[in-house]
């Protein structure tokens, strides 16, 4: 799309969709180059914008330059036109931010819905066609989540693909930057731009979008999660998702019901972990500061780290090794893990309780055992929302969950379906 189109919609729909945290008009672009629209997580720096992080304060006033991955952008022709809302300080799956709002979810305009967090603003701007495509961090899921949550493509890497410069953190073991769009081949090409090394974390890459999206699956070995051991599944996303396995299978790809000794649910508790000691080591002064004006959920879930100790995060650090190397020799077996991507269609807003985190429950395995992944959607249940098939690939083969993801995309049906935006239009 143009930069103009982009605008256009966004102003006739952003009003009550809210995907938007600041609009860029006229766009942010390189010397102005105009290529692929682009959207920015509101945790990522951009030069002299203020970083919100979902917010009433800012992380950041004046960031002094742009994220790494929002200047490769730039620098390869891509075009800005905003930052995206964010659930605060990337601390949640839900989509729900109590200190400066949230987006709406765009399936549905009657009942305001879970966008899905933390990347919240990032999947409503791709799936209303507000861009082409949009940055997203990924801690436990939250590009896939609410790629899955929204009806659209989330492609999250394994670490060490993408830098991680000028991105707020949640949590340095567990944290990724990844892709969101409403079809495989933009996530790939955006992840392409975006990877490789910068003297940092990011030691891998570049990707090399175009081979993963080439390569013919037949013949690939890929295991998946039986319903048994998913742990409670909506009855709709459970039938979609073997719908979805069955259409892989026509494609000449060998699918096994097969359980990992170490199911993805077994993920959950210590990825938490790492991301409440870690996340209030980080922002622990900063909540001291400021918890009158910040979400109260929020508070609780950086507050639960204060009582890890540093001994305790250590033998975190140590429990997490050994389980990634029991798994990666299990995962050596296939070509890659499928599961749902989120075990339930996106609730109401007012039905959501933030004690738990079911949307969570499938995604955080790929971050706690460092795993590429993506989302792709896979059809409507019976009440007209979007649900998830996730790919699980070997520690970094983000080519394969790439080749996969694209793959089902031509027999998934979806056949780049989106919303009906009439009911938020200004």
């Amino acid at each position: 799309m143009t930069p103009d189109e982009a605008l256009d919609r966004i102003r006739r729909y952003d009003g009550r969709l809210q995907a938007f945290v600041r609009v860029f008009d006229p766009p942010l672009t390189n010397k102005g180059a105009v290529g692929p629209v682009f959207a920015i997580k509101d945790l990522f720096d951009v030069e002299g914008v203020p970083t919100g992080g979902g917010a009433v304060v800012p992380l950041e006033r004046n960031p002094p330059q742009h994220a790494r991955v929002v200047e490769r952008l730039l620098q390869a022709g891509w075009t800005a036109v905003g930052k995206t809302h964010t659930v605060e300080l990337a601390y949640g799956g839900w989509g729900t931010n109590r200190a400066v709002g949230a987006p709406w979810n765009p399936w549905d305009a009657k009942v305001h819905r879970a966008p899905g967090g933390s990347s919240s603003g990032s999947a409503v701007a791709v799936a209303a066609g507000f861009c082409d495509g949009a940055l997203g961090s990924d801690t436990g899921g939250s590009v896939r989540i609410p790629a899955a949550a929204c009806g659209v493509v989330g492609l999250k890497p394994g670490r060490g693909l993408v830098s991680l410069r000028g991105v707020h953190p949640l949590s340095p073991a567990l944290d990724t930057v990844g892709a969101l769009a409403r079809d495989v081949a933009t996530a790939a090409r955006m992840l392409a731009t975006i990877s490789g090394p910068d003297e940092a974390a990011a030691v891998r890459g570049p990707f090399d979008a175009d081979a993963a999206l080439a390569r013919d699956v037949r013949g690939l070995n890929l295991a998946a999660m039986p319903l048994d051991q998913l742990g409670e599944v909506h009855p709709e996303v459970a039938r979609l998702y073997l719908e979805a396995l069955d259409r892989l299978r026509e494609l000449g790809v060998t699918v096994s019901m097969v359980a990992p000794a170490r199911s993805l649910e077994q993920s959950f508790g210590p990825n938490g972990l790492l991301m409440a000691g870690e996340g209030w080591r980080i922002w622990g002064e900063r909540i001291a500061r400021h918890r009158e004006v910040m979400d109260p959920w929020i508070v609780r879930r950086f507050e639960a780290g204060r009582e890890i100790s540093d001994a305790r995060l250590q033998r975190a650090h140590d429990e997490r090794a050994a389980q990634q190397a029991e798994f990666h020799a299990w995962l050596a077996g296939f070509d890659g893990l499928l599961s749902p991507t989120c075990p339930i269609p996106a609730p109401p807003m007012d039905e959501v309780d933030e004690t738990i985190s079911p949307l969570s429950r499938l995604t955080r395995a790929a971050n706690y055992l460092d795993l590429p992944g993506i989302s792709v959607p896979c059809g409507l249940t019976d009440e007209g929302l979007p649900a998830g098939l996730q790919v699980l690939g070997r520690p970094g083969d983000e080519a394969t969950v790439v080749s996969v993801g694209a793959a089902f995309e031509t027999v998934s049906g979806w056949n780049g379906r989106t919303p009906d935006l009439a009911g938020f239009a200004a």
